[in-house]
């Protein structure tokens, strides 16, 4: 076919994830969603199985699957709405911290293949557990930071 590998695709691919993209039907308001936050580019609403009260999820407007597929300026434009929101949810919420968290594609635990930047509030004794560390070896840190490197 004329169209395979080029725009065409990538756009009725983009197309098709989007009709089913739960997030996009917030976005269209198809389906109702507790929105606190909108903006030209991004909105805001609580996530409906919140880690604690005041959990929100910020997302662009425009559809992206994973971290790498999304442009830069989208991403700073989450950040931005991020920055506004924070203040915001400590004063409602009055928690003794936050945790933004971004699960990067399906075996980092993204649900809604739609990228978007979580908001937790923390609470004294919620026993929300984010992240457990494993001790390394200096030796292992430096081999993993070398490879990386080599593919910056």
């Amino acid at each position: 076919m004329a169209w395979r590998g080029s725009g065409f695709e990538s756009q009725l691919v983009h197309l098709i994830k989007m009709k089913d993209c739960i997030f996009c039907k917030i976005i269209k308001k198809e389906i109702p969603a507790e929105i606190i936050y909108e903006n030209k580019t991004t909105l805001a609403f609580l996530d409906i199985n919140p880690v604690n009260p005041g959990h929100v999820l910020v997302i662009p407007k425009k559809h992206f699957s994973t971290l790498e597929e999304t442009p830069q300026e989208t991403l700073i434009e989450v950040i931005k709405t991020t920055k506004k929101l924070v203040p915001a949810i400590n004063q409602s919420v009055n928690p003794i911290g936050i945790n933004l968290g971004l699960n990067n594609k399906k075996g980092a635990g993204q649900l809604v293949p739609h990228i978007h930047l979580h908001i937790m509030p923390r609470f004294e004794g919620d026993k929300h557990k984010l992240l457990e560390g494993k001790k390394t070896q200096p030796e292992q840190l430096k081999q993993v930071a070398d490879k990386i490197k080599t593919f910056l």
